[in-house]
């Protein structure tokens, strides 16, 4: 049970001595820093796209990419508001670009993803490589490498930015460069990635030297079609129903070093099993409509709607329209390697 010493005047004046020293008695703040469970700021919350969408439109005819360098509206977690976060770990904001724009070529220490919510025909080019995104689409650019994006077509294009941001400010890590032209040249044709690394195959000398996934776009079409064939297994978990994660086809590792990305299906009136872990978690709703109970609280989501689920909060999915897909992303990969991720599966 937690417990606070006395404070006596004696301590107390302690206490003030030692500050002046900027020297703080553990035993005074123990029972904050060292919690029986996760406690965050971090709040249950959802974005419905259709008003995403809209805001995002009057962003577009307010600033352009190029003057924004990137016209992303941040989605910021009620509990953490100013803070530029969705999760404590994690940022997720909505970009768009619009037809015949470009997002210009710059690279940064975070990590980032692209998950692709509506449009299709657009690019993205990393390190030389461009390739076209469509809906569902889930797209990598690694730590520190040049990125840029375009849209060629008549329509404008949205997607769900995930990004390592406050991790990698807390670590004093952050850096960013910009390019000098807005678009980096291309140097190796659409699909040499997927060619050399997304076939179960690699190039005979591959030694691999990167912790994220040589695979920059896992298209959404082959993902769907193994959550499909998988479905008609019916052997769902009871807690996830169906759910894959990305991975690195040179070491089976998850594709990104800090951020796990998840795709997941539950089958026509699915109800899952009560679970909890210790990694916050972003949902995008690719397909279907459902449930999330959050602890007390539920939220229903419809397509490219957005949510999150805090550390530790046990949570219930249901789908209530036909087949629900689910995208979703969190620090699994972190907490991992430094042995503190865990799980509770019905016992919340």
């Amino acid at each position: 049970m937690e417990h606070a010493p006395i404070e006596t005047p004696e301590r107390k004046a302690f206490y003030a001595r030692i500050d002046k020293q900027n020297m703080t008695p553990l035993w005074s703040v123990i029972n904050a820093l060292i919690t029986p469970e996760p406690r965050s700021a971090c709040v249950p919350a959802l974005w419905r796209f259709d008003e995403i969408r809209k805001a995002m439109l009057e962003a577009g005819a307010l600033i352009t990419a190029k003057e924004a360098e990137r016209r992303v509206l941040i989605l910021e977690n009620p509990g953490m508001r100013g803070q530029s976060k969705i999760t404590t770990s994690l940022y997720a904001g909505v970009q768009l670009v619009m037809p015949h724009e470009v997002a210009p070529a710059h690279r940064h220490s975070q990590s980032a993803l692209r998950f692709v919510l509506d449009g299709k025909g657009a690019h993205t080019s990393v390190d030389g490589e461009r390739t076209l995104m469509s809906p569902g689409d889930f797209v990598i650019t690694p730590s520190m490498t040049w990125h840029d994006h375009g849209n060629d077509t008549d329509e404008p294009m949205f997607w769900l930015d995930g990004l390592d941001i406050p991790l990698i400010q807390f670590l004093d890590a952050s850096f960013i460069e910009r390019y000098e032209h807005e678009e980096q040249p291309i140097g190796k044709p659409v699909g040499d990635s997927r060619a050399r690394y997304g076939a179960n195959l690699l190039p005979i000398d591959y030694r691999g030297g990167s912790a994220t996934s040589p695979i920059f776009n896992y298209p959404y079409d082959r993902t769907r079609e193994a959550l499909h064939q998988l479905s008609r297994a019916n052997d769902c978990d009871p807690c996830h129903g169906i759910k894959m994660r990305y991975t690195n086809p040179a070491n089976g590792d998850h594709a990104m070093p800090t951020i796990g990305t998840y795709i997941q299906l539950l089958p026509k009136a699915f109800k899952t099993s009560r679970y909890r872990s210790t990694d916050a978690t972003v949902f995008v709703a690719m397909e279907g409509r459902g449930q999330t109970r959050v602890g007390e609280e539920t939220l229903q989501w419809g397509p490219k709607d957005v949510f999150v689920v805090p550390s530790w909060r046990p949570i219930v999915h249901e789908a209530l329209d036909g087949e629900c897909v689910l995208f979703s992303f969190s620090d699994r990969p972190v907490q991992e390697k430094i042995g503190v991720w865990r799980e509770d599966r019905g016992n919340a």
